[in-house]
């Protein structure tokens, strides 16, 4: 669509047009009815007179300045001003002409007419404009087909998203109206916009025939504004009637970059998972964050990232963030530039196996804190490249939290998984042998040195690389099926903000050794997520899109564990954070069995390296994997 602004002089001259028309149609009203004009002056020279006088006040108020298809009360303002003006003038001069005369020039019925007359076209032009522009808009970017939207709630939250949804045209959705399930007046309006009051629920017949006799699109909520079950009932009302869900945060949440459309999302499965909100003790990370050089490895993974992004709210004198993926790095590096300008950090592409590399780095930076948040963490990949496990997982862990003891680091936080917990795959029963390490040393330690190691166990984080949501998502947008391992298969689940708060939190806790594992809430049935999902993405689960099931992957559970049979769990002064006694080895005993693994690691020999694992991890029991073979007694 051309987006070219008419010119002030089209405008001005228009504006003439009018007057004169005006002028004629007044004449000709007038011609028929008992008023006569006055004969002092002829009427070319009435008409000119009249519209010299508009003209001049046109100028003084530039009543042609305005963009006439975005007028407003002021442009509107300015027209009416110019025609009382011109009125006034012309009947101060008629009666000052016929006090010095004893004659009038003008008919005062005649000024006062022409002068609702030409505002009245004036006016009229510029709405025919305005409306006109808005329509031919509207062919053009399809907002004839915008989505017909209700908002839940009338406070504060609700009614300014309606204004912002008012106010901006180019938005695909219309407000329709306002929803409540409190009782109100039929003929109570806000923003011009009617409140319906009915029964959010699924079985509601009021809530289905409001949808219909209003031909509704989808419903807009505020997520943050209401309470889980509130959110749970709208949303199953909805997908009863076949309506979308929108969701948008809370106004004062919305980053300032940002504008409206980029906040209206369709609900996601994350914002209906029964999770209650986490509070951490944001002065006490500050204190012990505040001033100090942070090491973060993995830095540009799901939970690493993140790390880094929260880490910057506490004001460190720096952070170094090593990964040895390239692009995501770079990624995390161009995020940091533009949100954090004023964060002293150093991106830094390498690889926790190379000791040297890490070394160099310790050695330079003197590093206060290490977040170690590096793994490999795919159990079916792991499962066939076990060597690859030991390397990154294992030796990784070593190396690092050998120079942390070498370069007095204060606090070594590392990033454990439910799936140490009873391994029964080769990537958990690598993040259990590393869990072993970090405890032995710190035995080891204990009188010699001031580090202190910190370990924090938890489930599934949603959204993060290689996690269930995103997979089933991705299925469900290429039509399917979505495919589930298991119809029992349970897990927990945790946000990745929500994870990263409780790993800082953690990290101001305890003397070194412990374990400390995260309240994940009820653990949630996959298949019925997967249901969901497909539900709210408007489409019936085995109908249009099919649900497969897979069997259980090599080394998978039905179910995780956060705590072995041998551990116990003490509650910490956070309600979500307990801390797990584990029974601790010797440390050389450890020490002795890593050095076995890795040299056989060396040669590539996959089942050997598991088998050594498992002497190293008791409990390591593998489940549907070619590696069960090795728990089973060979006969006498």
């Amino acid at each position: 669509m051309d987006q070219r602004y008419m010119p002030r002089w089209a405008i001005f001259l228009m504006d003439i047009f009018i007057c004169i028309i005006s002028f004629v149609t007044v004449y000709l009203i007038l011609e028929s009815t008992p008023f006569k004009f006055n004969s002092v002056w002829t009427l070319p020279y009435r008409a000119l007179f009249i519209v010299c006088v508009n003209i001049f006040y046109f100028y003084i108020l530039r009543t042609y300045s305005g963009i006439i298809r975005h007028s407003t009360f002021t442009d509107v303002f300015r027209v009416a001003s110019a025609s009382f003006f011109t009125a006034f003038t012309i009947t101060v001069f008629n009666y000052a002409y016929f006090a010095i005369s004893g004659q009038k020039i003008f008919l005062t019925t005649a000024v006062l007419l022409y002068m609702f007359l030409s505002f009245s076209m004036m006016l009229f032009l510029r709405i025919a404009v305005k409306e006109a522009y808005q329509y031919m808009k509207n062919i053009t970017t399809g907002n004839f087909f915008k989505k017909r939207i209700l908002i839940v709630g009338m406070d504060d939250q609700t009614i300014s998203l309606g204004k912002a949804l008012t106010t901006e045209s180019t938005l695909p959705y219309k407000l329709v109206g306002f929803l409540t399930e409190n009782p109100v007046s039929t003929r109570l309006k806000i923003l011009n916009k009617p409140v319906f009051s009915v029964p959010l629920t699924s079985t509601s017949y009021e809530f289905t025939e409001l949808l219909a006799k209003q031909n509704i699109d989808g419903v807009l909520i505020v997520s943050e504004a209401l309470s889980l079950k509130e959110k749970n009932q709208i949303v199953e009302a909805c997908l009863a009637n076949k309506i979308q869900i929108f969701n948008v945060p809370l106004v004062e949440n919305w980053c300032k970059k940002d504008d409206i459309n980029t906040q209206i999302k369709p609900i996601q499965i994350e914002d209906l998972l029964e999770r209650t909100p986490i509070a951490t003790d944001f002065d006490l990370i500050k204190r012990d964050l505040q001033g100090k050089k942070i090491l973060v490895t993995g830095g540009a993974g799901s939970i690493g990232s993140e790390i880094v992004r929260q880490l910057a709210a506490f004001d460190p004198l720096k952070i170094v963030i090593v990964d040895n993926a390239e692009s995501a790095l770079h990624e995390m590096e161009l995020f940091l530039n533009q949100h954090h300008p004023s964060l002293d950090f150093n991106a830094i592409l390498s690889d926790i196996r190379n000791k040297e590399r890490m070394e160099i780095l310790f050695n330079k930076y003197q590093f206060d804190l290490v977040y170690h948040a590096a793994a490999y963490k795919h159990v079916p990949l792991i499962e066939k490249n076990p060597h690859e496990a030991i390397y990154v997982n294992l030796l990784g862990t070593i190396n690092l939290s050998n120079l942390a003891v070498k370069y007095d680091i204060d606090k070594f936080v590392m990033i454990s998984t439910d799936k140490a917990v009873n391994p029964t795959n080769v990537m958990g029963a690598s993040k259990r042998a590393s869990e072993m390490y970090v405890q032995s040393l710190q035995d080891h330690i204990q009188n010699t040195n001031k580090t202190r190691f910190i370990t924090t166990r938890f489930g599934n984080v949603l959204g993060s690389n290689g996690s269930v949501i995103p997979y089933f998502r991705k299925q469900i947008a290429e039509g399917g099926p979505v495919t589930v391992t298991h119809k029992d298969i349970i897990r927990y689940f945790m946000t990745i903000s929500e994870a990263c708060q409780l790993v800082l939190q953690a990290g101001t806790m305890g003397n070194g050794g412990e374990i400390y594992v995260f309240d994940m809430g009820k653990p949630i049935k996959i298949l019925d997520m997967a249901e969901r999902m497909i539900r709210l993405s408007g489409l019936k689960p085995y109908e249009d899109i099919d649900i497969q099931f897979t069997g259980l992957r090599p080394g998978e559970k039905l179910y995780e564990e956060l705590l072995s049979d041998t551990s116990t769990s003490l509650p910490t002064y956070h309600p979500k954070i307990m801390v797990s006694k584990v029974p601790t080895q010797n440390y050389d005993y450890i020490l002795s069995k890593v050095k076995e693994i890795t040299d056989i690691s060396e040669q590539g020999k996959r089942k050997e390296v598991v088998k050594k694992l498992k002497e190293l991890v008791p409990e390591f029991l593998s489940k549907n994997s070619e590696f069960e073979i090795l728990d089973t007694p060979k006969p006498q």
